[in-house]
């Protein structure tokens, strides 16, 4: 059978060009870049300031949650009566889905009472390190974890907004944490080890004359 003019290759040429797999159409995942304004926002110290100031809202949220659970109106609810609130809220609410359903009136309802403790504290303590900048990533995922599990079990509320401003915060966790303990503590660390580089030859020299290891000394 002739070949089609034109091609430029015969058919013992053709089958020898390799054919390439999908791997080599797609490219590498780690050879594509971000948009610059994506950089941007997460290196920025000007778009560090917006997130501090997300972050500490989102942390004023969570103090004022909890303080009401833990010394305010809600109190009598978490606090005592075996968690009646939780009780409440597990067996009387709305869930998404029925296994979840099955979880609350299960395992949450039977054990509200210390679990009525743990919401009120961990509320509490998000909020402290949001608002302070400590493990911002460990308090942000405890957000969201709470903001889960509100959202299964019927409340909506504020719940998505919340969500929304931890994501944030997780997203842009270099510089929504700088400008608070964690920022600190890196910068220390960065410092510390620089330091300590640059003295690591001073030091080896110090302890081989301590040991009275000879040095290799000049002739004139």
């Amino acid at each position: 059978m002739a070949e089609p003019e034109g091609t430029g290759f015969t058919s013992e040429e053709r089958r020898r060009i390799p054919m390439a797999s999908p791997l080599d159409i797609l490219g590498e995942p780690s050879a594509r870049q971000n948009l610059r304004v994506w950089e941007w926002l997460k290196e920025s110290k000007a778009a560090a300031v917006a997130w501090t100031a997300i972050r500490i809202w989102l942390g004023i949220m969570w103090i004022q949650a909890g303080v009401a659970k833990l010394w305010g109106a809600e109190n009598p609810g978490f606090l005592h009566n075996n968690g009646a609130a939780v009780a409440g809220f597990a067996g009387h609410g709305v869930p998404a889905y029925t296994w979840w359903g099955h979880f609350l009136t299960g395992f949450v309802v039977p054990n509200a009472g210390w679990i009525a403790v743990l919401v009120a504290v961990c509320e509490f303590a998000i909020g402290i390190a949001l608002c302070l900048g400590c493990f911002t990533r460990i308090a942000a995922i405890g957000s969201l974890a709470l903001l889960f599990t509100y959202v299964m079990s019927g409340t909506a509320s504020v719940c998505a907004f919340y969500a929304l401003c931890a994501i944030v915060l997780l997203t842009f966790w270099r510089t929504s944490s700088w400008l608070g303990i964690d920022g600190l503590a890196a910068s220390y660390r960065q410092h510390h080890k620089n330091e300590r580089d640059l003295h690591t030859p001073v030091r080896r020299f110090l302890s081989r004359v301590a040991a009275g290891t000879p040095t290799v000394s000049k002739t004139a």
